[in-house]
C-alpha cells in the first residue's frame, strides 16, 4: 500500500485556532469533571485521626516525574503479572518481542528459562507492573514454595499453550494452577494465551481453541468451580496478536480503564473521528480505545505508524533525547492511506501517543481536533493526578498507622 507521510518530530501543538462559535462539539470541563467524579470522591476519606490537609502538594507528588503525567505510577504497589506454562512454549520470547523490541527470529536462540525471572515494566513505557516468569519444570507448589505469596499479590496470571504440540499435560497443569490461584486470590485475571498458531490454517486454528476452551470449562465445572472465568487469545510472535492479547491483559490492570474508554467515546464524537486508541508507545500496547469494536487491521496499521514516527524521529529528531525515546511529547504525524483515510498520531506524553483512524473530509477540520486534543490531554491529566494523589495519600495514611501501632506495642512493652 502506498503512503505519503508528514511527520514533525518536533512541532509544537498550537491550541488557539479559532473556531465557529456555533460548532459547540469541543469537550467541556463539566463533562470532564463528571467522568472524573468516582475519583474525587475517593479522596474524602472519614479520619478525624488525621489531618490530610497537613501534608502539602510537594508531599503527594511523585518523584522524579516527567512533565505531565508520563511516571505518575511511581511509588505505588505496582501489578504482578504471572507467565506459567509448560518448558518451550514460548513464555520468554512473548516477553522479549512485546518489551524488549527483540525479533521473533532472535528469539530462536533463546536459552531455557530454569529459573524464576523478575522483570519491573516501567523504566521506558507507561504501563506499570511486574512480570514474573516461571520456568516450565518448576513444580512451584512444592512444599518448599511459598506459592500463596506468589498469588496473593498478582493481578493477572497469563497461561501459554503451545498450539503446535500434544497439550494434554498443559491442560491439566492449567486446570491445577488456576483452580490453586483462584482460592489464594479470587481476584486473579486468568488469560490462557494459545500460542504458536502462526503455522496453523484458520481453520485448524478455531479448532484448537474451540477443544481447548470445553476441555477447560468441563474441568472447571467438574470442579464445581464454574464461576471462574478464563479469557482466552490466539497468539504469534510473529504478527499483531500477541501486541493485541497483551493489551487486552494490561487494559484489566488499568483502574481508571472506565474513564479513559468515556474520554475517548467524547472525544471522537464531537471531533468526527472513526477509531481512537491511546497507545503506550515503547511496548505498543494500547492501554485504552474507545467503545467501538477493535478490528484487527486497523490495529497492525496503528503499529505500523509508531513504528514510522520512531525511525523518522531517529533520524530527523531531536539530537539531545533521553535513550530509546526519539519522540517527545509534541511528536505528531500524519499518513493518508489511498482509500480517503487519514491517519493522525499525536503524542500525548513521551509515553503515551493518540492514534485516530478519520476520512479526509472530517480531517479538513484539523483545527477542531487539535482543541479537542487538547482538553483530552488535560483530562487524562486530571485522571491520572487524581489517582496518584488517592494512592499517595493512602500510603501516607498507613505510614501513620503502622508507626502508631509500633509506638504503642512500644510502650506496652515497657510497661510489661
Amino acid at each position: 500500500m502506498a503512503l505519503t507521510y508528514q511527520v514533525n518530530a518536533v512541532g509544537k501543538l498550537d491550541t488557539t485556532s479559532s473556531l465557529n462559535p456555533k460548532q459547540n462539539v469541543s469537550m467541556t470541563s463539566e463533562k470532564v469533571s463528571v467522568l472524573c467524579g468516582e475519583e474525587d470522591e475517593a479522596l474524602e476519606y472519614d479520619d478525624d485521626e488525621y489531618d490530610l490537609e497537613a501534608f502539602s502538594d510537594a508531599d503527594l507528588s511523585c518523584e522524579d516525574r516527567a512533565p505531565g503525567f508520563s511516571d505518575s505510577m511511581n511509588g505505588v504497589v505496582k501489578p504482578r503479572i504471572l507467565l506459567m506454562g509448560l518448558r518451550r512454549s514460548g513464555k520468554s520470547s512473548i516477553q522479549k518481542v512485546v518489551f524488549h523490541k527483540m525479533s521473533p527470529s532472535e528469539t530462536l536462540f533463546l536459552e531455557s528459562t530454569n529459573k524464576i525471572c523478575r522483570e519491573d515494566v516501567s523504566s521506558s513505557s507507561f504501563v506499570s507492573f511486574q512480570i514474573w516468569d516461571f520456568p516450565g519444570q518448576i513444580d512451584f507448589f512444592d512444599p518448599t514454595f511459598d506459592y500463596e505469596m506468589i498469588f496473593r499479590g498478582t493481578g493477572a496470571l497469563i497461561f501459554v499453550i503451545d498450539s503446535q504440540d500434544n497439550y494434554v499435560e498443559a491442560l491439566s497443569r492449567l486446570h491445577l494452577t488456576v483452580t490453586r490461584a483462584y482460592k489464594v486470590n479470587p481476584d486473579i485475571s486468568f488469560e490462557v494465551f494459545i500460542h504458536k498458531v502462526d503455522g496453523l490454517s484458520d481453520d485448524h486454528k478455531i479448532e484448537k481453541q474451540r477443544d481447548i476452551h470445553k476441555r477447560t470449562n468441563t474441568d472447571l465445572t467438574d470442579a464445581g468451580l464454574e464461576q471462574i472465568h478464563l479469557s482466552f487469545y490466539l497468539t504469534s510472535i510473529y504478527d499483531h496478536s500477541i501486541f493485541e492479547a497483551f493489551s487486552k491483559v494490561v487494559q484489566k490492570l488499568i483502574p481508571q480503564l472506565p474513564t479513559l474508554e468515556n474520554l475517548l467515546n467524547i472525544f471522537i464524537s464531537n471531533s468526527g473521528i472513526e477509531k481512537a486508541f491511546l497507545f503506550d508507545v515503547g511496548s505498543k500496547i494500547y492501554i485504552a480505545t474507545d467503545s467501538s469494536p477493535v478490528d484487527m487491521q486497523t490495529y497492525e496499521l496503528c503499529c505500523d505508524m509508531i513504528d514510522v514516527v520512531i525511525d523518522i524521529s531517529c533520524i530527523y529528531g531531536m539530537p539531545n533525547v533521553e535513550a530509546g525515546l526519539p519522540h517527545d511529547k509534541d511528536s505528531m504525524a500524519i499518513i493518508h492511506l489511498n482509500n480517503t483515510t487519514v491517519i493522525y498520531l499525536k503524542e500525548v506524553t513521551k509515553f503515551l501517543a493518540m492514534v485516530c483512524f478519520l476520512r479526509k473530509e472530517s480531517f479538513a477540520r484539523k483545527g477542531l481536533i487539535d482543541y479537542n486534543f487538547h482538553c483530552f490531554k488535560k483530562a487524562i491529566q486530571e485522571v491520572f493526578d487524581v489517582r496518584v494523589k488517592v494512592q499517595q495519600t493512602r500510603k501516607l495514611l498507613n505510614q501513620r498507622r503502622w508507626s502508631k501501632l509500633t509506638l504503642t506495642s512500644g510502650v506496652c512493652s515497657s510497661t510489661h
